[in-house]
């Protein structure tokens, strides 16, 4: 069996193959690469209290509208 074109999946679809083929480390490092090629995420420095989230309105409005990835975002 071929492998599939890692590079032209989607990242959703990366991530679907990556869950169902735990040991297919080649997968594995294309989705990373990936994510890293895409840096589609919000960074934020450690939380002192819980108060401090306010602080990260982006970070809010994403957990609010769920955590469900989207075709550019896991």
């Amino acid at each position: 069996m071929s492998k599939p074109n890692f590079q032209a999946m989607s990242q959703k679809d990366l991530h679907a193959y990556v869950l169902a083929h735990r040991d297919d480390q080649e997968a594995f490092y294309a989705y990373v690469d990936k994510l890293h090629a895409e840096a589609n995420w919000v960074e934020m420095p450690p939380l002192q209290s819980l108060e401090d989230l306010e602080n990260y309105p982006e970070f809010l409005e994403r957990v609010r509208n769920g955590s469900e990835p989207q075709d550019n975002a896991v």
